[in-house]
C-alpha cells in the first residue's frame, strides 16, 4: 500500500464495509490520522496490556537471538522494538508512511523500514525466519493473499503470528463487549479528534474472519501446525503457524 496517506473516498455506506481497493484508501487515510495518537490509545483501549500480548506471540513462536524477523502492518514499531529485545535483528513494512516515521526513534540503523503492502510485501522470497503482524491482518484488503505473501517471504521453518481483535466464543461475554466496544470506544476515539476511526475499530472486529476461518486461510497459504489462543476473555487471539 505504498504512497502518502489518503483520504477515504469511498461509495460504501459506512468505511467499516469498504473492500478490497476502496478499504485499502480508507484504512490508509484513516492510520495516517491517528499515527501521533496511536500508541497512547492502544495503552488506553488495552490497560497496558497490548505489549504482554506480543510478547506472549513471541513466546509461542520461540523467537530467539539471531533471528532475521519481519514486522509486517508495523505502525509505530511496538512488536519492532520486541523482536530486537529478544535479539531479531529486524526488517518493518507498513503501508501509512506517518506510521512508518514514527517508529524509525524506536529502532537503530541497522534495521530497516519501508512503506509498502502486505498484500505485495517488496521484498524477496524465502528471507526471514519470522513474521510478526500485531492488529493488521484485519485491515488488509484480502487477508488469503496477504497470508500467501507471508507464506512466501519466511525460510522453510519459518514462524508467524499474528494477534488481532476476535470476537468471544462465550455469547454473554460477547454481548457485553460487543456493547461497551461500541459505545465506549468511539467516545474516547472522540476525545481524540478521531471518532470515525475509533467507530472503524469495533464494526471492523464483527466483520472480521472467525479464529477457524483465519486458521483455515492459513492452512490455504500452505501454513502448517497451526494454533490459536484466546487472550482478555476471547477479545484478542493470537494465530501461529510454521512453513514446511
Amino acid at each position: 500500500m505504498a504512497g502518502p496517506a489518503t483520504q477515504p473516498n469511498t461509495n460504501s455506506t459506512e468505511p467499516w464495509q469498504a473492500k478490497g481497493g476502496e478499504k485499502r484508501v480508507f484504512v490508509q487515510g484513516m492510520f495516517g490520522q491517528i499515527a501521533p495518537t496511536y500508541d497512547r490509545v492502544n495503552r488506553i483501549l488495552s490497560f497496558n496490556s497490548d505489549r504482554g500480548w506480543r510478547r506472549k506471540a513471541l513466546d509461542l513462536i520461540q523467537v530467539k537471538s539471531g533471528d532475521f524477523a519481519l514486522d509486517l502492518c508495523c505502525g509505530t514499531g511496538d512488536f519492532l522494538t520486541e523482536l530486537r529485545a529478544r535479539g531479531a535483528s529486524v526488517v518493518g513494512v507498513d503501508f501509512c508512511r506517518p506510521m512508518i516515521e514514527l517508529a524509525r526513534p524506536k529502532i537503530d540503523g541497522k534495521n530497516q523500514l519501508a512503506v509498502g503492502d502486505a498484500c505485495q510485501i517488496p521484498l524477496q522470497s524465502g528471507q526471514f525466519d519470522v513474521v510478526t503482524v500485531g492488529w493488521g491482518i484485519r485491515n488488509v484488503p484480502d487477508i488469503d493473499l496477504a497470508h500467501r505473501e507471508i507464506f512466501r517471504v519466511l525460510k522453510p521453518g519459518g514462524r508467524f503470528a499474528s494477534v488481532d481483535m476476535a470476537i468471544p466464543s462465550n455469547p454473554i461475554i460477547a454481548a457485553i463487549s460487543n456493547w461497551s466496544f461500541r459505545r465506549l470506544v468511539p467516545i474516547l476515539g472522540q476525545l481524540f479528534k478521531s471518532r470515525e476511526a475509533y467507530t472503524y475499530l469495533p464494526e471492523s472486529t464483527q466483520l472480521f474472519m472467525t479464529r477457524e476461518q483465519l486458521k483455515s486461510s492459513m492452512e490455504s497459504a500452505g501454513f502448517k501446525d497451526i494454533r490459536y489462543q484466546n487472550l482478555r476473555m476471547g477479545n484478542i487471539c493470537i494465530h501461529w503457524g510454521t512453513k514446511p
